[in-house]
């Protein structure tokens, strides 16, 4: 063929724009993980069944850095963060909380055994992504999801409350590493949405439900939350912060279940701009009179309850106290939330 004739020219014009739109819409998002606990966190990633793996399926992020991956149109899968692990030189241990059985850094396509707060994606092929934070599978830190770019609602999510200090003692996971859900708790259909209770007429929010939902009003607390649960946005990259709390909160202080190995994090990158080492992520709330009080003591008021979005949203932590409660002081204390969300809601979504 000549490469000169009219023809040629224009079909290598036309496969130079078929590979570059192939090239264009390989790579749906960028994931960015960002770690703001004060402790070192093993972030897992599971994709769902006909979805690619990602670049890796676990790494190691210390605390204050963060790293990135890309994920193509139509992915669809999970995240969290792995605390307490101990891992040795070859990569080989376990973890405290969101343990993915791999005994790796890497989970392998295997996923996080509850509890564990989950951020979900779904990445649309032409149209909206969907995502939440889930806490149907428990609870073992505060998590949130920001998005950059994209069009559409585009919302941020998730759960900046400890409720481990929040966690009823029928619900304790370990020394107060993390927080059951009812389901794993008490294996009971109607906590699971299971056998006769699997439509959303037959399986309600429980006493339990309830309360995680009070404390993360955006995130997931059973498995037909979905109204308030689910958010959607086209063509954006998502930041999952772990620890996104405001300085005045425990979570910058929060211990993590057992002591960090003294590894470090393979192609973590920090991420530059701020003294925190976050640029933009959760900026602390200055002066707000409508908080509920420092975590774990249900007292003041102030900002130290809330944390500030990037879209100017406000997540509230609604603290009940420290974890070793009787079930019965747990849901006295709900009787005292359910008075005082009415009041709170109009300031969270502002």
């Amino acid at each position: 063929m000549d490469l000169s004739s009219p023809r040629a020219s224009s079909t290598l014009t036309l496969i130079f724009i078929v590979l570059l739109l192939a090239s264009t819409g390989s790579y749906g998002s960028t994931f960015t993980f960002a770690n703001r606990c004060a402790f070192t966190v093993w972030p897992g990633i599971l994709a769902n069944a006909g979805s690619p793996t990602l670049s890796t399926t676990g790494f190691e992020l210390p605390k204050d850095s963060a790293r990135s991956l890309q994920a193509p149109t139509g992915w669809s899968g999970r995240f969290w963060a792995r605390t307490g692990c101990k891992f040795d030189g070859s990569g080989s241990g376990t973890c405290t909380t969101g343990d993915c059985g791999s005994n790796q850094v890497e989970c392998g396509g295997l996923g996080a055994a509850p509890p564990v707060t989950l951020a979900e994606f779904t990445l649309g092929t032409g149209g909206d992504d969907f995502y939440d934070v889930s806490l149907v599978d428990g609870y073992n830190l505060p998590m949130i999801v920001e998005v950059a770019g994209g069009s559409g609602q585009c919302a941020s999510t998730g759960c900046t409350s400890d409720l481990n200090l929040q966690c009823p003692a029928e619900l304790r996971f370990g020394d107060g590493d993390a927080c059951k859900s009812a389901c794993e708790a008490f294996r009971s259909p109607e906590y699971c949405c299971s056998g006769a209770y699997a439509t959303p007429s037959t399986c309600r929010p429980s006493v339990y439900s309830t309360m995680f939902k009070a404390a993360c009003p955006r995130s997931y607390s059973y498995a037909y939350d979905d109204a308030t649960s689910t958010f959607t946005c086209s063509g954006g990259d998502y930041t999952v912060t772990f620890c996104p709390s405001s300085p005045s909160q425990k979570s910058t202080s929060y211990s993590p279940p057992v002591s960090d190995s003294s590894a470090t994090s393979q192609g973590a990158d920090p991420v530059p701009g701020s003294d925190t080492g976050f640029s933009g992520q959760g900026q602390q709330a200055q002066g707000q009179g409508f908080g509920y009080g420092s975590e774990g003591t249900g007292s003041d008021t102030g900002s130290s309850g809330e944390t500030m979005l990037q879209d100017g949203s406000w997540m509230a932590g609604l603290a009940m106290g420290g974890s070793t409660r009787s079930a019965g002081q747990s849901l006295a204390m709900l009787v005292a939330t359910f008075t005082i969300v009415p009041f709170a809601l109009p300031f969270i979504f502002l």
